[in-house]
């Protein structure tokens, strides 16, 4: 059973903190994430029946995951009706679809192969992010991309890159919003390598060749994500935080990619992220939730994801970072693991809105360390579960007590037909 809505009375107490929710509620609703296609399908993509490769890994095994393009995108659909906000699709070039003209290799993928995804695109008034796939492939020569010291493995990695910019600039075209085209490999080694130098090299070299395809930068959002290790991968990777934050730092229109389950465990994007904003105009996220290792834990709504969403709000910085999800969760029903990450991140983002941030800012400048200790404890019982409902009300998504039986009986009319 639902609760009451008690919006009117939180509305009250908020104001009293100098917090106007209905022009929280307002600005929220207007501020796009994108959602990640890989969530549905367990990383599987549609050009390649081989296993998921690249120092990731999907665990579980729960029923009805999506097994072509059409499952896969009616599941979306099923999650952008229970998730409030502005939302962006983020699809990975693995998920090219190939219709009369047949199969090409991943260095001919052309925009008609994704026409279906601008539609659905179009349907929902969304932009598109993209993502070069360079893993799971048998051009992946051992275990390197960009990176490899054979120069046919860069060229048709290179040539990859190069037609996922022309994709991505169809993207922004079609939608009229711009995509942010991330580069990530896998790239690395399980051992102590004899060379950490030259594959580092030769990845500059390869990720500049694909830059140098022309194109819009008002269009096209290049970014270098980087990653601290991976499965055989465990001790190097050529694109680790240095490399791909320099890269950034030294390429007109790059940026950095932060995603907080690519770091040593005791590292926390949320500090990064005030850090990267002072010399970066835009930066991008993937948002994940690791658990000892880059496990891609559905994401929740725990401490680290809010203090990340505070340090974007707070920094008035929601028109300078690109969101984005980035978890694949086999171990629960996929829809649940989608609509649970992307609410969570709502959630955080409207709780650091109702947060009287200046106030705590003029408290820390005027050295009231005490005082502000106090405050920010105060406003943590403050009745955000309230303006949270009412925000999912406005947008037309179901409530926290209505949201179980929307994906129970989702999975009992489709997911459980797929066997």
């Amino acid at each position: 059973m639902c609760c009451n809505n008690r919006y009117a009375e939180a509305k009250e107490i908020y104001a009293k903190h100098g917090i106007d929710t209905d022009a929280v509620i307002e600005k929220l609703k207007s501020i796009p994430v994108s959602l990640h296609c890989w969530q549905g399908d367990d990383v599987k993509g549609f050009d390649q029946d081989g296993p998921l490769t690249g120092g990731i890994q999907t665990t579980g095994n729960y029923m009805g995951k999506a097994r072509n393009p059409e499952e896969l995108i009616a599941d979306m659909e099923e999650v952008l009706s229970l998730c409030p906000g502005a939302k962006k699709l983020n699809v990975h070039a693995c998920y090219a679809i190939f219709e009369e003209d047949g199969f090409v290799d991943r260095d001919k993928i052309e925009p008609r192969h994704f026409k279906k995804w601008v539609e659905l695109a179009k349907k929902y008034n969304m932009g598109i992010d993209f993502n070069p796939t360079f893993f799971s492939h048998s051009k992946v020569k051992d275990g390197l991309t960009l990176s490899s010291p054979d120069k046919a493995t860069r060229d048709f990695w290179i040539a990859h890159g190069k037609a996922c910019i022309r994709i991505s600039e169809y993207f922004a075209k079609e939608t009229g919003v711009p995509c942010v085209m991330n580069i990530w490999t896998g790239d690395g080694y399980k051992d102590i390598p004899a060379d950490r130098m030259g594959p580092r090299l030769r990845y500059k070299e390869s990720i500049e060749a694909i830059l140098s395809e022309k194109f819009d930068k008002n269009l096209v959002k290049p970014c270098v994500e980087s990653k601290v290790f991976g499965i055989g991968v465990e001790a190097y990777t050529v694109g680790s935080a240095e490399f791909a934050l320099t890269f950034a730092a030294t390429h007109d229109g790059v940026l950095p990619l932060m995603d907080n389950g690519h770091y040593h465990p005791t590292e926390v994007v949320s500090d990064k992220i005030p850090a990267l904003l002072a010399f970066f105009p835009e930066i991008a996220l993937h948002i994940t939730r690791p658990i000892r290792w880059d496990s891609d834990h559905t994401v929740l709504f725990d401490d680290e994801t809010k203090e990340m969403a505070k340090e974007i709000v707070r920094n008035d910085a929601l028109d300078r970072v690109y969101m984005a999800l980035d978890y694949f969760d086999a171990s629960i029903n996929r829809i649940a693991a989608w609509v649970i990450g992307f609410r969570s991140w709502q959630r955080a983002l409207l709780l650091a809105m109702l947060t009287p941030n200046a106030k705590f800012k003029a408290l820390q400048d005027e050295n009231k360390l005490t005082e502000l200790l106090v405050a920010q404890e105060r406003v943590k019982t403050l009745p955000f579960g309230d303006v949270w409902a009412e925000y999912c009300v406005r947008c037309g998504a179901p409530t926290d007590c209505k949201l179980w039986d929307k994906i129970d009986e989702y999975e009992k009319t489709v997911l459980a037909k797929r066997v």
